[in-house]
């Protein structure tokens, strides 16, 4: 009896999760519903889009405002940036949560980080920054600022240890996401199943820019395809994130026969395809779940390309190239994103079906490598632990 008016009566725990873009909305979406499940009672506040809000989780500010890629881009949002920044330290302040969720986004987050040490909040780092891939220099940060590592790749284990940084192996939770739609699959667009009618998804990003650059590439090497491939069909997979009229006034300019638009429903789109046209990120990751070959590509300004370009130092920015160490899917970044180079790859692949069982037993090894699902109940047990 007195165990629970304890318990009554003592004082709710806060969290705060900070996500900066689609995927890590989606992340911190599906963690805020690992804890609310494990205690219901703690409250959750952060920055992040729809899905985190609808997962119960107070939105201070609205992530999708900040959803850009590159430095030149970053700069000229830059007093977006600083106004998130100043409010999230204002109400962190307020609130004094018992922990801060940071996902991923690092040129943001590794930066609230040192802010947020001298308010003396527990700071865990969730969805790790790819500083194996550039940056290493940011590991000092971590070191000094991050209580603690949950990681989503192992390798990242091996990676901290090097630094003496604790770091825990807890899944990617896109293999949640990947089990319970093939347990509970919505019906997709109804398809010709004719064997020469090839549909292609195009996963053209999450962010505007990114649309605005990458999607005429992969409607160009569509047009192309189409005049080589009889019946092909090609499935737009649309992120609401990003506005329709923005996708609308670059389609109208291609003259596509066949184009299927999936709203907000990427993995139907997917589950649908024979081969797929992937903007670099997390939904090559989604794509090589599925199975499906795919063409990685990539595209941004010129003089964030070059700095980005310095910064580098692994051979792929693919992340189903870089979790097995090689090149099982073909990259097309910036001066090599040409439209009849992908096109020409993607027929290749679509046309030899060796060459395709070769792709899918590799893509087989990259999906075991990202663990059993259960990530984000892994993560919440070990988050709440630490409180």
């Amino acid at each position: 009896m007195e165990a629970d008016k304890n318990k009554k009566n003592r004082p709710n725990k806060k969290i705060f999760i900070i996500a900066g873009e689609a995927s890590g909305d989606l992340h911190g979406s599906l963690l805020a519903k690992a804890i609310k499940k494990l205690d219901s009672s703690i409250k959750l506040f952060g920055m992040g889009g729809e899905k985190m809000r609808q997962a119960g989780v107070e939105i201070i500010f609205d992530s999708p405002a900040l959803a850009v890629t590159g430095f030149i881009e970053v700069l000229k949002h830059f007093s977006k940036f600083k106004e998130a920044f100043n409010l999230l330290l204002k109400k962190l302040g307020d609130i004094r949560p018992d922990c801060v969720i940071l996902i991923d986004y690092p040129g943001f987050n590794l930066r609230l980080a040192k802010k947020i040490k001298n308010l003396n909040i527990k700071l865990i780092y969730y969805i790790s920054p790819q500083l194996w891939a550039w940056g290493k220099s940011r590991v000092k940060i971590i070191k000094r600022f991050i209580d603690k590592m949950l990681v989503v790749f192992k390798f990242e284990e091996d990676f901290y240890r090097q630094f003496n940084i604790k770091a825990d192996f807890v899944g990617h939770p896109l293999m949640d996401i990947f089990t319970d739609y093939k347990n509970h699959k919505p019906a997709t667009v109804k398809l010709s199943a004719y064997e020469e009618e090839k549909k292609i998804a195009l996963l053209p990003g999450s962010r505007e820019n990114e649309v605005e650059r990458i999607l005429p590439i992969m409607l160009s090497a569509c047009r192309i395809i189409q005049t080589k491939s009889k019946g092909a069909k090609f499935l737009l997979a649309r992120n609401s994130v990003v506005k329709k009229e923005i996708y609308l006034k670059i389609t109208e300019k291609y003259n596509l026969n066949h184009l299927i638009w999936y709203e907000d429903k990427t993995y139907d789109c997917l589950n649908a395809c024979d081969f797929a046209l992937v903007c670099s990120g997390t939904a090559t990751l989604e794509t090589a779940i599925f199975l499906k070959p795919m063409a990685i590509i990539y595209k941004m300004s010129l003089l964030s390309y070059l700095i980005i370009r310095a910064m580098i130092k692994v051979p792929y920015i693919g992340l189903v190239n870089l979790i097995n160490r090689e090149k099982i899917v073909a990259e097309f970044v910036q001066f090599n994103a040409r439209p009849r180079k992908i096109a020409d790859y993607a027929l290749r692949v679509l046309r030899n079906a060796d060459y395709r069982k070769e792709i899918e037993a590799k893509l087989i090894e990259v999906r075991k490598k990202l663990g059993p699902r259960g990530a984000s109940e892994r993560a919440a047990v070990i988050i709440l632990e630490s409180l």
